[in-house]
C-alpha cells in the first residue's frame, strides 16, 4: 500500500478555505467587516510570505468558533460549502484523489486550517482521513485554543506521525509516500515523503522543484 497526502488550501481546493470561513462569516454579519477582514488579510499575506506566527493566527481564527453555538456553526458551515468551497473543487482535483483511491492508496489530507473548517471538506472529497490542526472542545463547545501541535510546518510531520501511529504504521514504512502541496510552507513534509509534487506552486516552491527536480503538475 501506497501513502498518498494532500494539502488543501491552494493544492485540492482553488482556494484558501480559512480565509473564506473568515470572508464568509463578515459577509453574513457574524463578524464586524471592517477590523476582522482587515486582520484576515493581513495574515494571509504572512502565510505567503512564509512569515506567520501560526499561534498568533490561531488565537484570531479559532476566535469565532468560540463565541457561538455548534448548531449555528454547523448551519452556517452547510451555506459556506455550498457559496465557498463547493465551487473551488475542480475536476482534475476530484480525478486525482479518484485515482489514487481507486488504487488501493492510503490517503489524507493533510493542512494547517482547523479541521471543523476542513472536514466537511475532506469527506466531499472523498478523502478517508483528515489530519489537521485540532481546535480545543470542552463540553461540546470550542474553546478558541488549539489542542495539541498545530498542524503546520514541521507541524504537519508530527502530526502525520501522530496518525499513523494510530495506524500501526509509520511514515518510513512506505517505499512509496507521495505528498502534493502548493505551498513552500510545507517544505519540511515535502522532504520527508519518497514523491514530493508540488502543486500550482507559489513562486518559493517552484523554484525549490526545480532546484531538486520535483514533478509540477497544475489542477486549475
Amino acid at each position: 500500500m501506497n501513502l498518498v497526502l494532500f494539502d488543501l488550501d491552494h493544492t485540492l481546493l482553488a482556494c484558501d478555505s480559512d480565509y473564506e470561513w473568515g470572508q464568509y462569516l463578515v459577509e453574513r454579519g457574524v463578524l464586524s467587516g471592517t477590523e476582522y477582514e482587515a486582520q484576515n488579510a493581513a495574515f494571509y499575506e504572512q502565510y505567503k510570505a512564509g512569515t506567520l506566527d501560526i499561534h498568533e493566527f490561531l488565537g484570531f481564527a479559532l476566535r469565532p468558533l468560540a463565541a457561538h453555538t455548534p448548531q449555528d456553526l454547523e448551519r452556517w458551515h452547510a451555506d459556506f460549502m455550498a457559496a465557498r468551497i463547493r465551487p473551488a473543487m475542480g475536476e482534475p482535483a476530484k480525478a486525482l484523489v479518484r485515482r489514487h483511491l481507486d488504487a488501493g492508496d492510503l490517503c489524507a489530507v493533510v493542512t494547517a486550517t482547523n479541521s471543523f473548517v476542513t472536514g466537511p471538506i475532506a469527506r466531499e472529497f472523498g478523502v478517508p482521513h483528515l489530519v489537521a490542526t485540532e481546535p480545543e472542545r470542552i463540553g461540546g463547545r470550542f474553546t478558541g485554543r488549539v489542542a495539541g501541535i498545530p498542524c503546520f510546518k514541521d507541524g504537519k510531520i508530527a502530526r502525520v506521525e501522530a496518525w499513523l501511529a494510530g495506524e500501526g504504521r509509520r511514515l518510513r514504512d512506505f517505499a512509496h509516500s507521495t505528498f502534493y502541496s502548493d505551498s513552500h510552507n510545507d517544505l519540511p513534509l515535502l522532504a520527508r515523503v519518497t514523491r514530493p509534487v508540488a502543486v500550482d506552486p507559489d513562486e518559493v516552491l517552484a523554484a525549490e522543484a526545480g532546484r531538486r527536480g520535483w514533478p509540477v503538475i497544475s489542477l486549475r
